[in-house]
């Protein structure tokens, strides 16, 4: 249902994204009331809900952000969506935004212990449609 004229617009609450090998769904609500991540790239597929989701508002946007994988004296990789507001005032707004991969270098000795930088960045641009669904 679109959106007319007069009326406040809408806040998306459904993003479907992809490029560069990567394809990302995130739904801030679902049927259970959970938000819910899906993330896929070079064959392999992570499904996140509920608190496995972290948002945070920044001035740039939410940061939406998930862990991808920990192990145990060598990193943390998280995965961050950086979510722009996005009025809706049709069904669908097309825009782009970026992920970053963050490997936060760990030691079991602590940070101290780890030589160089303890984040290492990977960004990649992403093109999607954000959309409303009632739930």
């Amino acid at each position: 249902m679109s959106v007319g004229t007069g009326q406040h617009p809408r806040e998306p609450n459904h993003f479907e994204l992809r490029g560069h090998g990567t394809r990302l769904t995130y739904s801030t609500t679902s049927l259970s009331g959970k938000p819910i991540l899906h993330y896929e790239f070079g064959g392999e597929s992570y499904s996140f809900t509920g608190a496995d989701i972290r948002r945070a508002s920044t001035e740039i946007g939410d940061l939406v952000t998930v862990t991808l994988e920990s192990v145990v004296d060598l990193h943390v990789i998280t995965l961050s969506l950086l979510l722009p507001a996005i009025n809706l005032h049709q069904d669908t707004a097309e825009f782009s935004t970026k992920i970053i991969l963050t490997e936060h270098r760990t030691s079991i000795g602590g940070p101290a212990l780890v030589k160089g930088a303890l984040q290492v960045y990977e960004s990649r641009t992403l093109h999607g449609v954000a959309s409303f669904i009632v739930s």
